[in-house]
Protein backbone atom coordinates (compact mmCIF):
# COMPACT_ATOMS: atom_id res chain seq x y z
CA UNK A 1 0.00 0.00 0.00
CA UNK A 2 1.46 3.91 -0.90
CA UNK A 3 1.90 6.02 1.42
CA UNK A 4 2.51 8.84 -1.22
CA UNK A 5 -0.55 10.06 -1.49
CA UNK A 6 -3.17 11.28 1.03
CA UNK A 7 -6.79 9.26 1.77
CA UNK A 8 -8.68 11.19 -1.15
CA UNK A 9 -12.04 13.04 -0.05
CA UNK A 10 -14.96 13.06 -2.26
CA UNK A 11 -17.83 14.98 -1.96
CA UNK A 12 -21.23 13.78 -4.08
CA UNK A 13 -23.70 16.79 -4.20
CA UNK A 14 -27.56 17.66 -5.12
CA UNK A 15 -30.31 19.87 -4.79
CA UNK A 16 -32.20 17.74 -1.67
CA UNK A 17 -29.37 15.51 -0.16
CA UNK A 18 -32.07 13.09 0.07
CA UNK A 19 -31.33 10.18 -2.83
CA UNK A 20 -28.89 10.19 -5.25
CA UNK A 21 -25.78 12.07 -3.31
CA UNK A 22 -26.85 9.58 -0.38
CA UNK A 23 -26.44 6.56 -2.26
CA UNK A 24 -23.33 7.77 -3.70
CA UNK A 25 -21.85 8.30 -0.66
CA UNK A 26 -23.27 5.31 0.98
CA UNK A 27 -21.68 3.00 -1.76
CA UNK A 28 -18.40 5.02 -1.89
CA UNK A 29 -18.35 4.15 2.01
CA UNK A 30 -19.02 0.55 1.57
CA UNK A 31 -16.97 0.00 -0.95
CA UNK A 32 -14.13 2.20 0.05
CA UNK A 33 -14.00 1.87 3.41
CA UNK A 34 -11.15 4.12 5.36
CA UNK A 35 -9.25 4.31 1.98
CA UNK A 36 -11.35 7.06 1.40
CA UNK A 37 -13.23 10.31 3.04
CA UNK A 38 -16.52 10.74 2.01
CA UNK A 39 -19.14 13.27 2.20
CA UNK A 40 -22.96 14.57 0.93
CA UNK A 41 -24.73 17.65 0.61
CA UNK A 42 -27.22 19.70 -1.04
CA UNK A 43 -27.99 23.64 -1.43
CA UNK A 44 -31.73 22.74 -0.58
CA UNK A 45 -31.35 19.49 1.68
CA UNK A 46 -34.73 18.20 2.89
CA UNK A 47 -36.03 17.25 5.79
CA UNK A 48 -35.14 13.24 5.65
CA UNK A 49 -33.54 10.89 3.12
CA UNK A 50 -35.92 9.43 0.74
CA UNK A 51 -37.75 6.55 2.40
CA UNK A 52 -37.73 4.21 -1.31
CA UNK A 53 -33.70 5.15 -1.66
CA UNK A 54 -33.46 4.13 2.10
CA UNK A 55 -35.25 0.21 1.28
CA UNK A 56 -32.98 -0.05 -2.22
CA UNK A 57 -30.06 0.72 0.03
CA UNK A 58 -31.19 -1.69 3.08
CA UNK A 59 -31.75 -4.69 -0.15
CA UNK A 60 -27.86 -4.52 -0.59
CA UNK A 61 -27.48 -4.97 3.16
CA UNK A 62 -26.55 -0.81 3.31
CA UNK A 63 -28.25 1.06 5.87
CA UNK A 64 -28.48 4.47 5.61
CA UNK A 65 -31.33 4.76 7.47
CA UNK A 66 -29.60 6.76 10.06
CA UNK A 67 -28.48 9.27 7.29
CA UNK A 68 -29.78 13.09 7.13
CA UNK A 69 -29.91 15.49 4.57
CA UNK A 70 -27.20 18.46 4.87
CA UNK A 71 -26.79 21.55 3.60
CA UNK A 72 -23.19 21.83 1.17
CA UNK A 73 -20.97 24.58 2.58
CA UNK A 74 -18.09 26.00 0.57
CA UNK A 75 -15.71 24.80 3.40
CA UNK A 76 -17.02 20.95 2.36
CA UNK A 77 -16.00 21.91 -1.39
CA UNK A 78 -12.87 23.37 -0.73
CA UNK A 79 -11.42 20.18 1.41
CA UNK A 80 -13.06 17.53 -1.53
CA UNK A 81 -10.18 16.34 -4.08
CA UNK A 82 -13.31 14.90 -6.22
CA UNK A 83 -16.65 17.07 -5.93
CA UNK A 84 -19.32 15.00 -7.62
CA UNK A 85 -22.90 16.47 -8.91
CA UNK A 86 -25.41 14.36 -9.60
CA UNK A 87 -26.95 15.49 -12.88
CA UNK A 88 -29.34 17.64 -10.49
CA UNK A 89 -28.25 21.07 -11.92
CA UNK A 90 -26.98 21.98 -8.66
CA UNK A 91 -24.40 25.55 -8.60
CA UNK A 92 -21.18 24.38 -6.69
CA UNK A 93 -18.29 26.92 -6.01
CA UNK A 94 -15.99 26.13 -8.12
CA UNK A 95 -12.05 25.96 -6.86
CA UNK A 96 -8.82 25.67 -8.66
CA UNK A 97 -7.07 22.12 -8.46
CA UNK A 98 -10.17 20.02 -7.73
CA UNK A 99 -11.96 17.55 -9.37
CA UNK A 100 -15.46 18.02 -10.64
CA UNK A 101 -18.23 15.11 -12.37
CA UNK A 102 -21.14 15.16 -13.34
CA UNK A 103 -23.34 12.02 -13.58
CA UNK A 104 -26.40 12.78 -14.92
CA UNK A 105 -28.97 10.43 -13.11
CA UNK A 106 -32.83 10.35 -13.03
CA UNK A 107 -33.98 11.57 -9.67
CA UNK A 108 -35.55 9.23 -7.28
CA UNK A 109 -37.64 11.95 -5.73
CA UNK A 110 -41.00 10.77 -5.40
CA UNK A 111 -40.55 7.30 -6.82
CA UNK A 112 -41.04 3.65 -5.20
CA UNK A 113 -38.83 1.43 -4.83
CA UNK A 114 -38.81 -0.29 -8.47
CA UNK A 115 -37.89 2.86 -9.89
CA UNK A 116 -34.85 3.61 -7.57
CA UNK A 117 -33.08 0.33 -7.74
CA UNK A 118 -32.10 1.35 -11.53
CA UNK A 119 -30.44 4.46 -10.34
CA UNK A 120 -28.89 2.62 -7.16
CA UNK A 121 -27.60 -0.40 -9.64
CA UNK A 122 -26.00 2.75 -11.81
CA UNK A 123 -24.54 4.61 -8.79
CA UNK A 124 -22.99 1.47 -7.41
CA UNK A 125 -21.21 0.58 -11.17
CA UNK A 126 -19.91 4.76 -10.96
CA UNK A 127 -18.44 4.71 -7.64
CA UNK A 128 -16.70 1.71 -8.67
CA UNK A 129 -15.14 3.24 -12.03
CA UNK A 130 -14.13 6.17 -9.18
CA UNK A 131 -12.60 3.31 -6.77
CA UNK A 132 -10.49 2.26 -9.76
CA UNK A 133 -9.46 5.75 -11.24
CA UNK A 134 -8.28 6.38 -7.67
CA UNK A 135 -6.02 3.43 -7.38
CA UNK A 136 -8.32 2.22 -4.55
CA UNK A 137 -9.63 -1.49 -4.79
CA UNK A 138 -13.37 -1.62 -3.96
CA UNK A 139 -14.66 -4.26 -1.59
CA UNK A 140 -16.29 -7.21 -2.57
CA UNK A 141 -20.12 -6.63 -2.67
CA UNK A 142 -22.55 -7.59 0.07
CA UNK A 143 -25.37 -9.13 -1.77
Amino acid sequence: MSAVAPRPSVLFVCVHNAGRSQMGAAFLTHLGGDRVEVRSAGSAPADEVNPAVVEAMAELGIDISAQTPKVLTTEAVQSSDVVITMGCGDACPVFPGKRYLDWRLEDPAGQGVEAVRPIRDEIEQRVRGLLAELGIPAASASA
